[in-house]
């Protein structure tokens, strides 16, 4: 089974979406603006796109193909309610587990939920780790109908495995192994829907020996299953940034590249305020730039706009 198409259908049905292209794209009207967030994983998306999102009126695409099913919440890392800030968030835990969902299926919905978002004059903002899932989207017959701004959060990548091991610990501690073990399935099919993502297959084994062995035994597979999950995290990480390479590479994406090591590497206070100025405020200098076309104008270290510049948009630093 494809994607479920009442579930379809029922997402379209409760969006506003303009009935025809000329409402996004007049003859002579320059083009409508997207803002994409590309990383690897743990490197700091949902953060950025939430800081701009509150920064700018916007709202966010989910593009990671694990979060847009419902269900394990923990062991998919989705954003909370908490730490959405009120932005209001589209695709995300909105398809069956059980179903396949391709690049395909994300680009038909993301683009409904696009001309939504353009249709309420609000700022579209694109994030998430499957970087097939944008590069779908973002095609060449898209790039000339919106204007793209590609945002790369990127760390060292020891740093990063450090910080993914560390947070693999912390899933385990909120509940992962008991939210995984209400998906498990002794015939369970791993290459489909929700099951595929990380986290869920490595528990296999100790689901099925953890009521037949004995306690020394069960805490030694529970330790693999947990070590894989932490190497498996690695080599997607490494993936998804030889993904973002070839598309900067390759498909001549130019992308504004933010780096987040410093902020790994420090703790507490100065951890927020290295990514404050660091990640954030070199974000939104840059978005500033992509919206407004012009350059920002900074005295005593606070940034203003220009006067005399006209918005392209609707949307508004604040």
């Amino acid at each position: 089974m494809q994607l479920s198409f009442s579930a379809f259908n029922q997402i379209r049905s409760s969006l506003h979406v303009p009935t025809t292209s000329s409402q996004l794209l007049r003859h002579g009207q320059p083009k409508e603006k997207v803002v994409v967030v590309l990383g690897v994983t743990g490197a700091g998306k949902s953060r950025l796109s939430i800081d701009l999102a509150t920064r700018f009126s916007a709202e966010i695409i989910n593009s990671d193909k694990m979060q847009v099913y419902r269900g394990l919440e923990i062991a998919t890392n989705k954003i909370t309610d908490e730490e959405r800030r009120g932005v209001p968030h589209h695709l995300l835990g909105v398809v069956d587990p059980d179903c396949d969902f391709s690049a395909a299926n994300f680009r038909a919905m993301a683009s409904i939920s696009l001309r939504s978002i353009l249709s309420r004059r609000q700022l579209p903002i694109i994030v998430g780790g499957s970087n097939s899932f944008v590069e779908a989207l973002v095609d060449v017959d898209f790039r000339s109908r919106y204007d793209c701004c590609f945002l790369w959060v990127d760390a060292a990548m020891p740093v990063l495995a450090s910080f993914a091991s560390d947070r693999v610990d912390r899933m385990v501690e909120r509940g992962m192994i008991e939210e995984v073990r209400a998906f498990f399935r002794s015939n369970a099919d791993y290459s489909r829907g929700i099951r595929r993502a990380i986290g869920v297959p490595e528990f296999d084994e100790y689901f099925r020996v953890e009521s037949e062995c004995d306690e020394e035994t069960r805490a030694r597979v529970l330790a693999e299953a947990i070590d894989a999950i932490k190497a498996n995290t690695s080599r997607l990480a490494c993936r998804q940034l030889e993904k973002i390479h070839r598309l900067r590479n390759t498909r001549a994406w130019r992308m504004h590249r933010l780096d987040t090591t410093e902020v790994f590497r420090k703790r507490d206070g100065e951890a927020e305020a290295v990514w404050n100025s660091v990640v954030a405020g070199t974000a939104e200098a840059v978005l500033s730039r992509f919206l407004y076309d012009m350059e920002p104008a900074v005295c005593g270290g606070v940034m203003a706009m220009r006067s005399g510049a006209r918005p392209l948009m609707a949307a508004t630093a604040s």
